[in-house]
């Protein structure tokens, strides 16, 4: 029987499925044709309908991963610090599929890096987040949550804690436990609330 739209629509799905549990186990540098046909029990020459090129299958799994990460529940966290803090539990690796979802990302950082394109492109991904952070900030600042100060450069402080953060906990994550992760952002914002201390330079 020929094969319908269905069911084309159906492989590419188990193909982007296989795509992304070869990201997830090996990152972008494990990324080749020939894994993700062995992960989906499939010929490579099957995959090549799919990807005729290795910067094809990149392209696929960037989009795949952009994708997934924008569609990803988020937390609500109520106006002021509460936003702000919600924002940034929404970046850590506390749960399998969050970090699955952050190793793919750090992995994905030398593949950007190496394109000047996407390296441009990576830099507008980080530089909405801040924006967006930013404004989380400001309304916080606005509630008296945090003290005055320019909303771009703490949101700058912040998400640099927090991706920090991040590698820390997926390589060492017997030390950087889902709990500690918590635990190390709540201290990071009771500093950022509390301000400066008398003695600190301007």
């Amino acid at each position: 029987m020929p094969r319908t739209k269905g069911d084309h629509e159906a492989r590419r799905r188990d193909v982007s499925e296989a795509v992304w549990r070869v990201l997830a186990a090996h990152g972008f540098g494990g990324l080749t044709l020939r894994a993700v046909a062995a992960e989906l029990g499939a010929s490579t020459g099957l995959l090549t309908h799919y990807f005729p090129a290795k910067r094809d299958l990149v392209a696929h799994a960037l989009d795949l991963l952009d994708r997934r990460s924008a569609a990803r529940p988020r937390r609500a966290g109520g106006p002021g610090l509460g936003a702000v803090r919600a924002a940034l539990l929404d970046v850590l690796p506390l749960t399998a599929g969050a970090t699955d979802s952050n190793r793919i990302w750090v992995s994905s950082w030398d593949t950007a890096l190496a394109d000047p394109g996407l390296s441009e492109e990576y830099a507008r991904k980080y530089a909405r987040s801040r924006d967006k952070l930013s404004a989380l900030v400001a309304a916080a600042q606005e509630l008296g949550e945090l003290p005055a100060g320019d909303p771009a450069r703490i949101a700058a402080g912040a998400q640099s804690f927090v991706l920090g953060l991040v590698v820390q906990a997926l390589f060492a994550p017997s030390v950087f436990s889902p709990e500690h992760q918590v635990e190390l952002l709540d201290d990071y914002l009771a500093g950022l609330a509390a301000g400066p201390s008398a003695d600190s330079p301007n």
